[in-house]
């Protein structure tokens, strides 16, 4: 009986990775999706950075925590989220810089396109981008913690 039960937990590692091949690119590029149009749709940069994030959730159920330490990298991702938290301050200074009509902080300098287009809203656009990066590594870095420790206390 046992031997039966260790092919059914092979047959299932083989029909879970299949799954998250299937949906992790759907999830990144949703997130994406999500991150790029939040100014012009319900959501933005903290919705699809999450999305984003959670691909470390899907990688360990599929491939364990070894592939997701082949995959993502702890240093990287917090050194990401520092990168990205100073890119939003330093889109949000912009207003400060180059204010026009005054100077204030998170004024919204950079031209504007046509509306409803990717483009259209200014300087709003690339602060929403830096919260999606930032969201997508802070909250990737914190799941892969939390589940580098559950496969400590495994062993």
């Amino acid at each position: 009986m046992n031997k039966n039960r260790k092919n059914v937990e092979e047959k299932g590692d083989i029909i879970i990775q299949s799954c998250a091949g299937i949906v992790l690119p759907i999830a990144l590029m949703l997130g994406a999706y999500i991150i790029i149009h939040g100014h012009l749709t319900p959501g933005g940069g903290f919705q699809g950075g999450v999305l984003i994030g959670g691909a470390v959730a899907i990688m360990y159920i599929a491939f364990g925590g070894d592939g997701v330490k082949k995959a993502f990298h702890l240093n990287r991702l917090k050194a990401s989220e520092s990168i990205a938290a100073l890119g939003f301050i330093l889109v949000a200074s912009l207003g400060v810089v180059y204010g026009f009509g005054g100077y204030h902080f998170f004024e919204n300098v950079v031209n504007k396109g046509t509306e409803g287009y990717v483009l259209s809203s200014g300087s709003i656009f690339l602060m929403n981008f830096a919260v999606g990066y930032k969201v997508l590594a802070g909250i990737g870095a914190l799941i892969f913690i939390m589940l580098s420790t559950l496969n400590k206390s495994e062993e």
